[in-house]
């Protein structure tokens, strides 16, 4: 039987990255079930034609060339008493630390016609292959995305763009709900209308009909979205720990996954957990919180293969800056929307709007910036941009400022660069602007009396 210094379960991006770090100075067996590890953001830009399905693959070599071995197959059981795992083959191996990467799954709500033909979750390599099934040699004409989230907004561009109709289902009252506030969405919905995206926003899904495949969606008001043949539904409504290897063993799980501290480790000695398998808390309010993202699946990951070789870090928390493209917009966020502070928060917020070059110059577009800080303290708690241009640079500062606990203040004395070519004049800068319009709001107002309950 074989044995491992380090054995990881799952060949994910967290995966990879314990291979890179740890696989030419340890021992170190990753398994993967899967044919292939995928840039899964990539997906949508599949089924459009943009990219082939091929370029999603990630090479095995990620793995194998850092010196870490392979394992193809599936785990059916870990016995953590003997620090053996079981694969589905009948065979087994040994393990001297076990790190669990076991990833998330889509969920399916409980309301009926999920099992009809045409029903969908977009996740993996074999929900891709169906959908391009659909759209390519089933000829699909009308689908419907349900979730205004990232994965959602950005499949249904890319099924808008192969079918003859696409309708856009949320519960919310406006798109990317959880990655910008209301008043931030509004260029992005006119966008996706604009693209003839039918918008149902503030509705629910109580049913799916049809005989065999669908043939009609319910809404919650009433409303019927009819299919006609060949019809398809794609949940995109959110992701589950993928955690149902370890049922009716002494490993403590919860509702968002696996119980992990700062350094990674579960309740049993020698394993851990990492990536969107485990549960873990904001690093702004230190409860927990969603964070089912590569980006931070890959710094847990990093950081445990650290720890493995005796550095000592710890995992401070979930931010999670993330970004989007919706048409000609590019849209980014980080920390905490104002709606979801609301209610634990006195915020005040600053705006900006700049362009992306200076002005005068032929390429120039138009950027803006909203931050969001603690009103006594002036702490940074998130931040939202959207533009003609990439923004991910600027939620990253953002992110950072949040990590490190500045306040507008700090923002406000931002040092930075300007170019014609590359930024809006040296008279201003996005996030310095954005900054002194929560200083000159809170001076107004520094302190709001919330209203007393009736």
């Amino acid at each position: 039987m074989k044995s491992y210094d380090v054995l990881t379960i799952g060949g994910g991006p967290a995966g990879i990255t314990i291979a890179k770090i740890l696989g030419n100075k340890m021992k170190v067996g990753i398994v993967r079930p899967e044919d292939h590890s995928m840039v899964y953001c990539a997906m949508p830009y599949v089924i459009e034609d943009i990219i082939p399905k091929e370029k999603t693959f990630k090479k095995d070599e990620l793995v194998t060339g850092s010196g870490a071995e392979l394992l193809r197959g599936t785990v059916t059981k870990v016995s953590f008493d003997d620090k053996t795992v079981i694969f589905k083959n009948g065979t087994s191996c040994k393990y001297d630390k076990l790190i669990i990467a076991t990833g998330a799954d889509p969920i399916l709500p409980p309301i009926s016609g999920t099992d009809l033909k045409g029903v969908h979750t977009f996740k993996t390599g074999d929900d891709l292959d169906l959908l391009e099934w659909a759209v390519r040699e089933q000829k699909t004409r009308k689908v419907v995305v349900v979730g205004a989230g990232a994965i959602g907004v950005e499949l249904c561009q890319a099924l808008n763009k192969v079918t003859q109709e696409c309708h856009l289902v949320d519960i919310a009252g406006s798109v990317l709900p959880n990655l910008i506030d209301v008043d931030f969405s509004k260029d992005v919905q006119g966008e996706l209308e604009a693209l003839a995206v039918i918008l149902h926003l503030n509705s629910k899904v109580t049913e799916i009909n049809g005989t065999q495949s669908v043939e009609n969606v319910l809404l919650d008001n009433g409303e019927t979205i009819s299919l006609g043949e060949a019809g398809v539904v794609v949940f995109a409504v959110g992701m589950r720990a993928n955690t149902d290897l370890f049922k009716n063993t002494s490993l403590k799980v919860e509702k968002q996954g696996i119980v992990i501290n700062s350094r990674m480790e579960t309740n049993i000695k020698d394993v851990y957990a990492v990536g969107d398998c485990a549960q873990f808390i904001s690093g702004i309010t230190g409860k927990v919180v969603l964070g089912k993202l590569a980006t931070n699946a890959v710094p847990m990951a990093r950081m445990l293969a650290k720890n493995l070789l005796g550095d000592v870090r710890i995992y401070k928390g979930f931010y999670n800056g993330a970004a989007t493209k919706v048409g000609r917009y590019f849209i980014g966020g980080t920390g905490f929307t104002e709606a979801v502070l609301a209610d634990a928060f006195d915020t005040v917020t600053g705006h900006s709007e700049l362009t992306t070059m200076f002005p005068i110059m032929p390429d120039s577009r138009m950027i803006k910036m909203k931050l969001i800080a603690d009103r006594s303290s002036l702490r940074v708690l998130g931040g939202q941009v959207i533009g003609e241009a990439p923004v991910t640079d600027k939620v990253d500062i953002i992110t950072l400022a949040i990590q490190h606990n500045l306040t507008a203040r700090d923002l406000a004395e931002f040092s930075y660069s300007a170019q014609p070519y590359q930024s809006f004049f040296p008279a201003n800068n996005l996030i310095v602007a954005c900054a002194e319009d929560i200083l000159r709001d809170a001076s107004r107002f520094p302190k709001r009396i919330r209203p007393i309950s009736q």
